[in-house]
C-alpha cells in the first residue's frame, strides 16, 4: 500500500515538473518547515514566523514531530497557530510520535546510568520521567483554544516527499525538531534527499558539557539528536545537495520582555499572541528559519564531516565533527556548514518586522 502511495505521488510529479519548467522564471524559495510545535508560544511556534508573508517564500506547509510535546499536541498548536494568524492556507501534516529505536523506558535507564537530561521534551521537560506513558496519550486542553480546521491527510514523510518532487531542487527542509519525519522520508524515497535543494537543521550543540558547568544546562542539552539519534544518523548522512546547521550560534539570542514589548508596539493578532504567550527562551528555531531563506545573516561558518553516535551509553546522540585529515574512513558521512556567527542585529530587526506582518487573509 505505501508503495503504490509513493508510485502515485512521483508519478503526478513527474508530469508537472516539466510544466513548470515550461514558464521558466526566477527560483522559487520552497519551504516545509517540521518542528515539534510545543506551544502555545515558545520558539517552536515562533519559527513558523520568518515565513509568512515573505517576499520570494512560499511556505509549502509544516510538518509535526514527537519532540518538545508529544506529535498531536504539537499539531493542534501548530494548527491553533495559523489559525490565529489568519494562514489556514498552509497544510498541516501529523507525523512521527515515537523515535525511531529510542523510548520512555531507555530514558530512563540512560538517566539512572550516566545522570539527568535537563530537557525531556515530551517525556517529561525539565521535571521527572518516572510516570511518562510509553506511547502518545490524548490532547489535553490547549490555553490558546482547539483548532477549528484539521491536519493535512497526508502522513507528514509522504507529505515531505510529495513535496519536493513536486519541486525538484527548489525545496529547502527546515528541520528545527528531532529528525524522524526526515529518517522515515528517506527510507520510504531513497531519492528524497538528494531531490531537496537543501536541510537546514536545529541541533549539532558543540562544546556542550562546558555549557552546560558554565552556563545554562536546560540550553545545552542537544535535545533534537539525543531524542532520535537513529533518525539523525539516518537524515544526517543522507545525499542531499547541501546541509547548514544552526547550533550554539542560536544560545545567546533570547526572547526578552523588551523584544516582546517592542515586538507588540504594532497590534494584530499575531504580536498579542506573542506578547501573551512570551517565553525566556533562546531564539533557536527562529533563527534556523530564517538562515534557511537568508543565509546572507551568516557572517561566519566552517565546513565539517559531521556524525551523531547511535552506541547506547553516555555519548548516545552526540554530534561529532572531524577535519577531512582526521574524518573516519569507509563510512559515508557528510560535510555540514555550521554556523558560528550571524548579523544579530538585522535578524532581530527583521524579526520584529516578521511578527509585525505575519497576518494573512485566510
Amino acid at each position: 500500500m505505501r508503495r503504490s502511495i509513493l508510485s502515485t505521488l512521483l508519478a503526478a510529479c513527474t508530469v508537472l515538473a516539466p510544466l513548470a519548467a515550461a514558464n521558466a522564471a526566477p527560483a522559487p524559495n520552497y519551504v516545509v518547515l517540521d518542528n515539534d510545535f510545543l506551544g502555545p508560544g515558545g520558539s517552536n511556534i515562533q519559527s513558523i514566523i520568518p515565513l509568512l508573508n515573505r517576499p520570494g517564500v512560499t511556505l509549502l506547509g509544516l510538518t509535526s514531530v514527537i519532540g518538545d510535546d508529544w506529535e498531536n499536541a504539537g499539531t493542534a498548536h501548530a494548527l491553533r497557530f495559523l489559525e490565529i494568524a489568519r494562514q489556514t492556507q498552509v497544510p498541516v501534516a501529523d507525523g512521527a510520535t515515537t523515535p525511531l529505536v529510542n523510548t520512555v523506558a531507555e530514558t530512563k535507564l540512560r538517566e539512572q546510568q550516566f545522570g539527568v537530561i535537563p530537557w525531556k521534551g515530551a517525556w517529561g521537560g525539565l521535571g521527572s520521567i518516572a510516570h511518562v506513558p510509553a506511547t502518545q496519550p490524548p490532547i489535553g486542553k490547549l490555553p490558546e483554544g482547539a483548532p477549528h480546521i484539521a491536519a493535512d491527510p497526508l502522513p507528514a514523510a509522504m507529505f515531505l516527499i510529495r513535496e519536493v518532487h513536486a519541486h525538484p531542487h527548489q525545496v529547502t527542509i527546515i528541520a528545527a525538531g528531532p529528525l524522524t519525519n526526515l529518517a522515515l522520508a528517506i527510507r520510504i524515497d531513497p531519492t528524497f534527499a538528494e531531490t531537496a535543494k537543501q536541510l537546514v537543521f536545529m541541533g549539532g550543540l558543540l562544546d556542550a558539557s562546558m555549557m552546560s558547568v558554565t552556563g545554562n544546562a536546560d540550553f545545552a542539552s542537544d535535545f533534537n539528536l539525543i531524542m532520535d539519534p537513529e533518525a539523525a544518523r539516518i537524515a544526517l548522512t543522507a545525499p542531499w545537495a547541501a546541509i547548514t546547521c544552526v547550533g550554539n550560534v542560536s544560545n545567546d539570542i533570547m526572547m526578552t520582555p523588551e523584544l516582546a514589548d517592542r515586538i507588540d508596539t504594532k497590534h494584530n493578532a499575531v504580536t498579542d499572541y506573542l506578547k501573551k504567550y512570551q517565553a525566556p527562551l533562546p531564539l533557536w528555531d527562529e533563527l534556523t528559519s530564517a538562515i534557511a531563506v537568508d543565509p546572507t545573516l551568516i557572517t561566519k561558518s566552517v565546513t565539517a564531516v559531521m556524525d551523531v553516535n547511535i552506541e547506547h551509553g553516555m555519548d548516545y546522540g552526540h554530534a561529532h565533527i572531524w577535519p577531512d585529515s582526521t574524518a573516519p574512513k569507509g563510512i559515508k558521512l557528510r560535510k555540514v556548514k555550521i554556523v558560528q556567527s550571524i548579523d544579530k542585529a538585522r535578524f532581530i530587526n527583521e524579526f520584529v518586522s516578521q511578527s509585525q506582518n505575519a497576518l494573512g487573509t485566510h
